[in-house]
């Protein structure tokens, strides 16, 4: 069975991070009134919470590989790779179709490259050629995967497509549980890691966001099957970014929860108490990078499960 956490992390160090236009239509976690008063400050405050990020993981003992983003071409929102890109403990690297132009840009070959001299990189399956027929799946966004059973969970969504899914089915052996999920004003929850978290024995998720009973009983009975502890945030919890964690391990193979402070505030005592007994739960103020992004702290780790050389 494949361990549903790495001590390998990828993140992208921002050097033009701000409010990203062509996001914000599908993206209803992006802060409109938070950009306009950051505007200014928003890639040097980025950066700080990025750097505090990046420090208290490696001084927690994970294996943090950071690499600079560059000036040209200008990618807003390069602080967020797992959208791109995942890595397997196949050896497979998938690459993935998004939504917005100036996303795409992102995906560096080089990154990969570089990773080749320490990892085993088996096969490059790239789905991208979907973004010609304006269908998207946006990587460890649009699906929270389930490595130890090979369960990938996914809410549907413009950048969440059911044919792409089915295209990484075929290519890696996943089994999709395939949903829809709103949130508090009704609007197609953008990307499933938003909705839920998978830990190896618990899993964090946002049950009242799917509104269609059946589908919502499927998504709980999946995850019980696999013997996880069904750990159920609220809409407004899931609105503070409380289902966008991430679980790594350190180098002596301890477990942390990694999140920003603004989700692990909205968490009550008992949701955190049950947590803990899975994982020692570690947050950060993202509060510049969520408002302007519209993401947090499991967007900005993309998870290297390649096997080491």
């Amino acid at each position: 069975m494949q361990p549903q956490a790495t001590s390998h992390i990828l993140m992208i160090r921002p050097v033009r991070f701000g409010f990203n236009e062509e996001t914000a239509e599908s993206n209803a976690f992006q802060d409109a009134e938070i950009a306009a008063k950051t505007k200014d400050v928003a890639q040097e405050d980025a950066l700080e919470q990025f750097d505090n990020m990046v420090a208290h993981l490696k001084a927690a003992g994970v294996d943090v590989m950071v690499y600079e983003d560059t000036e040209e071409p200008h990618t807003p929102d390069s602080i967020f790779p797992n959208n791109w890109i995942s890595f397997h403990q196949s050896g497979k690297i998938v690459l993935y179709p998004m939504q917005a132009v100036n996303r795409r840009l992102e995906r560096r070959m080089d990154i990969i490259e570089d990773l080749k001299s320490n990892f085993q990189v088996e096969q490059i399956i790239d789905l991208t050629h979907f973004e010609k027929e304006g269908n998207y799946l946006e990587g460890t966004g649009s699906m929270v995967l389930d490595r130890r059973y090979k369960i990938a969970y996914a809410c549907l969504s413009p950048r969440t497509n059911a044919e792409v899914l089915d295209a990484f089915v075929e290519a890696t052996g996943y089994k999709v549980v395939k949903f829809n999920a709103t949130d508090a004003a009704g609007k197609d929850v953008y990307h499933t890691n938003v909705v839920m978290c998978m830990g190896d024995s618990f899993a964090v998720v946002c049950l009242q966001s799917i509104n269609d009973l059946d589908e919502r009983l499927m998504v709980r009975d999946e995850l019980e099957k696999t013997g996880k502890q069904v750990i159920e945030i609220t809409l407004e919890q899931m609105n503070s970014f409380a289902g966008n964690m991430l679980l790594v391990n350190n180098k002596r193979g301890e477990k942390l929860l990694v999140m920003s402070t603004q989700a692990f505030e909205s968490l009550t005592h008992k949701q955190r108490d049950e947590i803990d007994d899975y994982a020692a739960l570690v947050h950060f103020d993202l509060s510049i990078i969520e408002g302007n992004g519209g993401g947090s702290a499991r967007c900005m780790m993309a998870e290297v499960h390649l096997p080491e050389k």
